[in-house]
């Protein structure tokens, strides 16, 4: 028994053991496929074939009944990740993709992944010595794809909501004394380090590897005094495929945040500068031709790009010369942060400067500091009361 229905509107027929079968074509990605509903009622096929039309004509439809984890995290990473993220937030991704989710899970059907796939997933992982952070990341890409997956209605539900994650402590700041910075300084100035205007602005400013790494001259805008100057932080010196920029390797981006900002500095920072940029100088007419001219401020003695991984191994070899303890190059924004609130800079001024998106970030992230503030306000008002 059947009824012909319209063209593309499908078919419904009573199978010899008494079941009934719906079918209907759908047009995927691989083409034409041919789709079989089954139910115990005509009534309760009708309406199947129904919903299963109407989401048809919603778009493409995909066969997901055999589409793999890890095919569809292929798949997510090119139609909805590239394209609408950052270079390196994408490479993240893709890191996380390729070493932790499908080797796993990328095997099993994405319409059968279980909350406890990935919680098992985590614990493995964690056990593999992990840190909580790590294993929190792989939630979050996790989670990200599966709730597109959810969006693209290509599973019922989204799985990774119900696992937890590792609870993750906020990494302790430790940033440099004042006494330890001028150490660092004068360890350079002393070695005529043709660095030292690096370190210089690095200290006096905050910011972050990759956006001193981005500073062009046409950023730095200097006084005519000499009493200070400003930089102009539009973008930030990224890893990435090798052959972007016509630097292997590297690319520049927009700013943490999406934004750039503008930084004062007083005359310490701007001396360094002028300095460092008459020694550029002479680099160039020595080098004449064989100078790779980027117009970058901080860069090799042959110009071009000055890799982030240079700067830590030059680093470190300091923070020895000084007989500092070892600590990573973010210590000095953390350092430059802590001295600013320290000297009574207000909160809201050192977020502008450091490019935070909140000053609950500023505030949460230096909250050693939010002690002595607090006494310092205390003995002000002090001192207008009594």
């Amino acid at each position: 028994m059947s009824k012909k229905r319209g063209n593309g509107e499908g078919s419904i027929t009573k199978r010899r053991e008494g079941r009934w079968m719906a079918r209907y074509t759908v047009h995927t990605i691989e083409g034409p496929k041919r789709k079989t509903l089954y139910a115990k009622t005509r009534t309760e096929a009708a309406a199947k074939l129904a919903k299963a039309i109407a989401e048809r004509d919603r778009g493409v439809a995909f066969d997901t009944s055999r589409m793999t984890f890890g095919q569809y995290l292929e798949w997510w990473l090119s139609d909805a990740v590239r394209d609408t993220v950052k270079e390196r937030t994408l490479m993240r991704y893709e890191q996380v993709c390729r070493l932790h989710l499908t080797p796993i899970l990328g095997r099993l059907h994405l319409t059968k992944l279980k909350s406890a796939h990935f919680q098992a997933l985590y614990k493995s992982k964690m056990d593999d010595g992990l840190s909580p952070a790590t294993v929190r990341g792989i939630h979050v890409v996790a989670n990200r794809a599966m709730k597109q997956a959810l969006r693209w209605d290509l599973v019922s539900r989204n799985p990774v909501s119900d696992a937890q994650a590792p609870r993750t402590k906020d990494a302790e700041v430790t940033p440099l004394s004042r006494d330890q910075a001028k150490r660092l300084l004068a360890t350079l100035s002393a070695e005529m380090d043709r660095l030292e205007a690096f370190y210089a602005v690095a200290l006096a400013t905050g910011l972050r590897i990759g956006e001193l790494l981005g500073l062009r001259w046409q950023d730095v805008v200097l006084d005519p005094d000499n009493s200070g100057g400003e930089l102009r932080v539009r973008r930030t010196l990224v890893r990435t495929r090798p052959k972007r920029e016509g630097f292997a390797g590297y690319a520049f981006d927009t700013p943490k945040g999406g934004k750039g900002r503008s930084v004062r500095f007083k005359g310490g920072a701007a001396r360094h500068l002028r300095s460092h940029k008459a020694r550029q100088g002479e680099e160039k007419l020595r080098l004449g031709a064989d100078y790779a001219d980027s117009e970058l401020v901080f860069t090799k003695e042959v110009g071009g790009i000055l890799p982030p991984w240079e700067i830590w191994r030059h680093f470190a070899e300091l923070l020895r010369r000084s007989g500092l303890p070892t600590v990573p190059f973010h210590t000095l924004r953390h350092t430059a942060a802590t001295l600013m609130l320290e000297n009574g800079e207000h909160p809201k001024v050192v977020q502008e400067i450091l490019g935070h998106a909140n000053i609950s970030q500023t505030l949460g992230t230096y909250s050693h500091v939010t002690p002595n503030m607090q006494s310092a306000a205390a003995e002000r008002l002090d001192t207008v009361l009594f």
